[in-house]
């Protein structure tokens, strides 16, 4: 069986984005606590996504872009310009700041934004590690290919792949590309999963799924692809315990995130020595109260 979730458009620095996670029925899903899907979007020139300096704690954030470019700015002095099927990873642990903007060069003319971001919270006893980066390149990711469906893992581990990305719980994102008349199986089937439709239509049993649906699985439930599909399955072993999310902080602990919202006003995060002229101020109403 399959369970229809629905996402919801947010703001993101000017840029309308589907808001996947966090859900009003599912706050979790295995340890990701946040899912933004940007775009797709075809922008004009001299219009982009420009998201100004700003501040983590509690957990990683994995961008995986799916067409355009993003430049990657952090405290740590990385400057990395991540392209589609790369995996940008920062553990933002104890505290990090960071800024994502197009290219000069890309957004100078038209152009599309198209790609994922998600939130993996950090397990309770790794919440105050150390900040760190972490870049993979596509051609360093795990990849299987068998009876018409190719499966390239981003993060975690499925399928007896692993990746390179550095993850601190048991998780799995895919990216799956399948021709008509393939089966889909889900991975893990302890774990939970979550099926994000990007385009193509599937079937389960009786049920027909199209581009854009989001579906909660079960542990039995597979899909026949019945057109040429691509979709993302991510999940990971369920969590007892759901933390606190407000704004860009996680933790598992209300008054740590009292305590990261006045460090950010007062400045007291590191900055970013290559953006340090712009920052995003702390808003009035957080995260936790925008849920879908």
């Amino acid at each position: 069986m399959a369970t229809l979730l629905s996402s919801k458009v947010r703001d993101l620095d000017g840029l309308p984005v589907n808001r996947i996670l966090p859900h009003i029925k599912k706050r979790m899903i295995g340890p990701f606590i946040f899912l933004d899907h940007m775009g797709p979007m075809d922008l004009a020139p001299n219009k982009g996504l420009d998201v100004k300096p700003h501040p983590h704690i509690g957990l990683s954030t994995l961008t995986y872009l799916l067409e355009g470019k993003l430049l990657h700015q952090d405290s740590l002095e990385n400057i990395v310009e991540i392209v589609p099927g790369d995996v940008n990873l920062m553990t933002a642990g104890k505290g990090i700041v960071h800024s994502e903007r197009e290219p000069v060069e890309t957004r100078s003319k038209q152009h599309r934004v198209n790609g994922i971001q998600c939130w993996i919270a950090l397990p309770e006893n790794k919440a105050e590690i150390e900040p760190s980066f972490q870049h993979v390149a596509q051609t360093d990711l795990p990849k299987h290919e068998v009876d018409g469906v190719c499966i390239t893992l981003v993060a975690g581990s499925a399928f007896g792949l692993h990746s390179p990305a550095n993850t601190f719980s048991p998780l799995f994102f895919l990216d799956v590309d399948a021709k008509a008349g393939s089966a889909i199986q889900r991975p893990e089937p302890e774990f939970e999963c979550m099926l994000y439709l990007l385009h193509g239509k599937i079937k389960s049993g009786q049920e027909t799924f199209e581009s854009g649906q989001i579906l909660l699985l079960d542990k039995e439930t597979s899909f026949q692809a019945s057109t040429d599909v691509r979709c993302l399955l991510l999940g990971g072993e369920a969590w007892e315990k759901t933390p606190f999310i407000e704004w860009n902080f996680v933790s598992f602990h209300k008054e740590r995130i009292e305590q990261a919202k006045q460090d950010w006003r007062e400045r007291r995060f590191p900055e970013i020595p290559s953006d340090a002229e712009e920052f995003t101020p702390l808003p009035n109403r957080g995260l936790s109260d925008n849920a879908n």
